[in-house]
């Protein structure tokens, strides 16, 4: 199928100006918009690296359907599991740690026409990796590339940087009700 897509609408980058778009704020959708972004870009044949940096080995219904747009879609799920319930803390922030060196890898090789960096605010707010290195990484970007990233608490130098910022506000969530998370909507 993806291959079908890559040979039917060839990406053009001429006349594109690399955005970055942030999604952060409290509420629900973070990482399902910046997916949205991935599919409207497959849809017309680009190339798309989605690197979690703290999603773990639990199973998301987005890793089975990536399969299926291999190999314009490339998905790596690179970190142990949400912190807030680790065991070991120090091996956390080493797979982010990596999962960053691999993120700058990624983005200077410019394979990609849109690279997702989903969960990245984390790094920055536990101090895990420099703002400035972030913020250094995103000015020096590929002039084409487009790059989405997610997690709350995005600081006010990465908010000025972005181009497009939408923040996720809760109003409401099912969980309040004791409805837990489901599959094909939370994961």
């Amino acid at each position: 199928m993806a291959a079908d897509l890559q040979n039917d609408q060839k990406s053009t980058t001429s006349g594109t100006t690399g955005l970055i778009a942030l999604f952060t704020g409290n509420g629900k959708g973070k990482t399902t918009a910046a997916l949205g972004l991935a599919f409207r870009a497959l849809g017309h044949g680009h190339r798309v690296c989605v690197i979690q940096f703290l999603k773990g080995s639990w199973k998301y219904g987005e890793l089975d359907a990536a399969e299926r747009f291999k190999p314009l879609l490339e998905f790596h799920v690179m970190g142990r599991g949400f912190t807030w319930k680790s065991e070991d803390l120090e091996k956390d922030k080493e797979a982010a740690r990596n999962a960053w060196d691999f993120a700058v890898k990624t983005i200077k090789e410019n394979r990609h026409e849109l690279i997702i960096l989903d969960e990245l605010t984390y790094l920055c707010r536990y101090q895990i990796i420099e703002e400035e290195a972030l913020l250094s990484v995103l000015k020096n970007k590929p002039a084409t590339m487009h790059i989405a990233i997610t997690g709350r608490h995005a600081s006010e130098a990465l908010i000025q940087q972005a181009d497009l910022v939408t923040e996720m506000r809760e109003i409401k969530h099912p969980f309040q009700n004791g409805i837990q998370a489901q599959k094909g909507i939370e994961f």
